[in-house]
């Protein structure tokens, strides 16, 4: 598989979403959007229905929808401290909104539609424009009728590349996702069930890595290969290796949802939907040797690509994986933080609000509002289908204060915990020893507590809520607020 040239930027350039060259370097993951010398880089994502071939055939392509030409698209790459200038084109037949998952950026756009923004109507457009105030893997996705939206492909990624770090020879972007198909006619299966939005969520049936079954990617033959492995499944945690590395080198984590973490094993650090992890591998000496990338979260190993060593081999020394420089998340007071109560739980029985304390919603419709209610945080529910009005936040925060929020998890069921707006700095479990680290997303085992601590700088109304989407849309989110 290709690497594809760098695509030189200028000051200010417009990318547009639909190109095949944009595409084709979301699959290889390539650095064909690393801009230089640009102070603003503008994007244009259309939103629209495009088939594309999953499964081979005599299975069809598949309906996707999606924001370039292919999933997964685009890759959108930034120098820290350059601005980005986001046009969503809706060209769907309903509302949507772009959520930036992970970034630490102005309240007003999130993406959320109807807590931070009015939802982009059809054929209308809406641009997005910040800063990234940290490098890392991010990516972005919508807020309303996720679980089919984002079932059907509608993602791509935001690479904010760190200044001063180890230089590597490969770059890549993995996206490890599950789709709901009919292995017969490659068309779509039920999204979402009751059964599954009540348990672990509804699986699909066909694992891809850049939305091919068993991709093979090429690398350079003894190069220091960074691999960016996301998951953008909507139910499923998995947990990779990558196998068959020469002279036990392994490969190692260098950081969390973008955030760097000193060097580790990749030995087991369990990736829910939405998490990242930043690796780094030597690739074989030899051309034509393979590295294995595989899912051990199963009863069964589960292979889902290939690294292909090509080339001549580089002259790297003896592999040793080097830190990435340290990120700037301000730094929560742990002595003074008042700690706030979380309890991730079943619906409690249904709720009603002080009328004063409720926000109208006067768009809001079903594709926000779930028809029914299975989770809750606080044994507090996200409104069911019907409601018309939002409830209080969660927990209103001084802003500039610092906070520990204690993550519990009442259920059966596995709860990965996204929290907008903020990198939180996960402290401690009561069930399993913890690595310190800053997360965006942090996982929940059942019946768990965790620690994770935030200082209150970031002011606006901002999601908390579990990234199984089944679980989101069915009661499990709420809204902390900064003032």
């Amino acid at each position: 598989m290709p690497v594809f040239p760098a695509l030189r930027l200028s000051r200010r350039t417009l990318l547009r979403a639909g190109g095949t060259a944009l595409a084709a370097s979301a699959v290889a993951g390539g650095r064909s959007l690393a801009a230089s010398g640009a102070d603003l880089v503008e994007v244009e994502l259309l939103a629209k229905p495009r088939l594309q071939r999953i499964l081979p055939e005599p299975a069809a392509p598949s309906p996707l929808i999606t924001y370039a030409e292919r999933f997964p698209g685009p890759v959108i790459r930034l120098r820290k401290g350059q601005r980005l200038r986001a046009t969503l084109v809706n060209g769907l037949d309903e509302h949507t909104s772009i959520h930036w998952h992970g970034i630490r950026l102005p309240n007003a756009e999130d993406g959320v539609p109807f807590l931070t923004q009015a939802a982009t109507r059809p054929g209308e457009r809406h641009t997005y424009e910040f800063t990234p105030p940290d490098s890392g893997s991010f990516f972005f996705h919508p807020h309303c009728n996720t679980v089919e939206l984002l079932g059907r492909g509608l993602a791509g990624a935001l690479i904010v590349e760190e200044e001063g770090g180890p230089k590597f020879d490969a770059d890549l972007v993995c996206m490890v996702k599950d789709w709901i198909l009919d292995k017969a006619t490659g068309a779509f299966g039920d999204f979402t069930s009751d059964r599954g939005a009540s348990r672990a969520g509804t699986f699909g049936t066909v694992s891809t890595v850049n939305g091919r079954i068993d991709p093979v990617i090429d690398v350079p033959a003894n190069g220091d290969v960074r691999a960016r492995l996301y998951n953008v499944d909507s139910s499923r945690v998995i947990d990779l290796r990558v196998e068959g590395t020469e002279n036990g080198g392994g490969a190692w984590i260098i950081a969390v949802d973008g955030n760097p973490l000193p060097p580790r094993p990749l030995d087991g650090w369990p990736m829910a939907p939405a998490m990242r992890l930043d690796v780094v591998f030597r690739a074989p000496k030899e051309a034509g040797k393979t590295l294995r990338l595989t899912n051990v979260y199963s009863a069964e190993p589960k292979p889902l690509a290939t690294f292909r060593a090509t080339g001549p081999a580089l002259p790297n020394k003896r592999f040793a994986p080097r830190a990435l420089p340290p990120a700037a998340i301000p730094e929560p007071d742990l002595k003074t933080a008042q700690v706030v109560p979380m309890a991730f739980s079943a619906a409690a029985a249904p709720q009603s609000f002080d009328s004063a304390l409720l926000t109208t919603l006067p768009e809001a419709d079903s594709r926000c509002l779930a028809a029914k209610t299975f989770w809750a945080i606080n044994q507090q529910s996200w409104p069911e289908g019907g409601h018309e009005r939002l409830p209080p936040p969660i927990v209103t925060l001084d802003k500039g204060r610092s906070y520990i929020f204690e993550l519990a998890n009442l259920t059966p069921h596995l709860h990965p915990i996204h929290i907008h707006g903020y990198t939180f700095k996960v402290l401690s479990s009561d069930g399993r020893p913890v690595v310190p680290h800053h997360a965006d997303t942090v996982l929940l085992e059942p019946k768990e507590r965790l620690r994770v601590a935030i200082k209150a700088d970031n002011p606006g109304d901002w999601m908390v809520h579990c990234h199984i989407i089944e679980h989101q849309d069915t009661g499990m989110m709420g809204y902390i607020r900064v003032a």
